[in-house]
């Protein structure tokens, strides 16, 4: 099996394929901080792509609550825990988070889903992962806002109340699409090789008329999102929208449109972008463009589960109040720098996070005009100041899409509309 580097878990890895990039990459960034599971991203992409007969339990996004929920359900509890039966006790990172580019979050010495496949039945098999049953694709939003409580304590929850940096009762809800894998295992485990990355923006597609409904992409894929249609006898995935993201949709004017669900985010949790490849795999040099910056610059922005090996594309921004030793096995090693940085934004990041849902269009540069000083306090005993800076967003083709301030605009109704509704 080739051998390729692995930037999320900071060394070489086995996978099926030798490694090859797209020019550049599709990515998001979500602040699960905002997210309040709305489910406005799931109707939009349920609406759009997967309405027809055979596609009734097909949730291309969805929002799931941690840590119960799961669609599937325990998608996540499964795989670590065929993970950990291939690898007893080894399971671990070191090193420590830097600014090295080929590893900045440390190293994972522990085996991913293409280094375990060897405990599967039968041999051939390529990845490591296990076929959901059918009543596991039933209910999507099973446990919702069902929180933890005391551990080892059914049925009560904690009585003294919360407080910040983590809550004794907690859970947070998590939005899911394809992450459209630099390493995909779905990609990986196709036999018939119809599944692709695209060359102009990595998004990762199934080849409908090749593929056989062998399910070996359910299979594999550590985060399930791609699922089989019974009526047709295929399996189906997210496209990422790729007509939006191509322009070709016709409110675009030929400029790149962020997916239905980014567009439909009423919470303002969702980033879309297009990142620029090197050779080697990791995000070349692109400063302004606002995703770039909050993985790589700010680095508050951490990839789902990078140890499973996929090199996932999508990254979040983790929950405050969530018990750090769930947060660090689910975005890794990572965690405590990136709510440090979020808890206590600098200037920058209090204007770039001001980007999210302004616009459906596509962000590939931004810049900041500083404003003046309008916040002076203590928060949890650091100082704390925030200034009214102008954050501009341009598109593609180097126009402005839109511009916005960090202080929140006060609109006053009229008074002819008091008591209008």
């Amino acid at each position: 099996m080739p051998k390729v580097h692995n930037w999320q878990i900071g060394r070489e890895m086995n996978y099926p394929y030798p490694q090859a990039f797209p020019r550049r990459q599709f990515a998001f960034v979500f602040n699960i901080n905002r997210c309040i599971a709305c489910q406005s991203c799931t109707m939009a992409c349920k609406s759009t792509w997967t309405f027809s007969k055979g596609q009734e339990h097909m949730w291309w996004a969805n929002v799931e609550t941690k840590p119960y929920g799961g669609y599937p359900q325990f998608w996540d509890a499964k795989i670590l825990s065929l993970m950990e039966q291939a690898n007893p006790g080894n399971q671990q990172w070191s090193g420590r988070p830097s600014n090295d580019k080929k590893k900045p979050y440390g190293q994972f010495d522990g085996k991913t889903i293409y280094e375990a496949q060897n405990m599967l039945t039968p041999d051939s098999a390529r990845v490591l992962g296990y076929l959901p049953t059918d009543e596991e694709w039933n209910l999507p939003n099973i446990f919702e806002d069902n929180p933890v409580g005391k551990r080892g304590v059914k049925n009560e929850l904690d009585k003294e109340g919360t407080a910040l940096p983590e809550h004794k009762t907690w859970f947070f809800y998590l939005a899911r699409i394809c992450n459209h894998c630099s390493y995909p295992a779905c990609l990986a485990a196709c036999p018939r090789k119809a599944i692709y990355k695209r060359p102009e923006d990595g998004i990762v597609l199934i080849d409908q008329k090749e593929c056989r409904g062998y399910r070996k992409c359910v299979e594999a894929c550590p985060y399930k999102k791609t699922m089989y249609r019974g009526n047709t006898r295929v399996s189906e995935k997210c496209v990422a929208c790729y007509p939006r993201v191509e322009g070709k949709d016709p409110e675009s004017g030929g400029q790149p449109m962020e997916t239905r669900c980014m567009a439909a985010c009423i919470g303002q949790i969702r980033m879309q972008g297009l990142v620029k490849m090197n050779n080697d795999g990791t995000w070349a040099e692109d400063r302004y463009n606002p995703l770039y910056y909050m993985v790589h610059v700010a680095r508050v922005a951490l990839p789902l589960y990078p140890q499973f090996g996929t090199e996932p594309n999508g990254y979040y921004i983790p929950p405050r109040w969530v018990p750090r030793d769930y947060l660090k096995q689910m975005f890794g090693p990572g965690v405590d720098e990136a709510i440090e940085r979020y808890s206590y934004p600098d200037r920058e990041l209090l204007a770039v996070l001001q980007l999210f849902r302004r616009s459906n269009r596509i962000i590939f540069r931004y810049e900041i005009k500083e404003g003046p000083k309008v916040y002076e306090a203590t928060l949890r005993g650091r100082k704390v100041t925030m200034y009214n800076d102008t954050v501009i967003a341009y598109g593609q083709d180097g126009k402005e899409i839109f511009r916005t301030q960090v202080e929140e605009p006060v609109h006053v109704r009229p008074n002819k509309h008091a008591n209008s509704i």
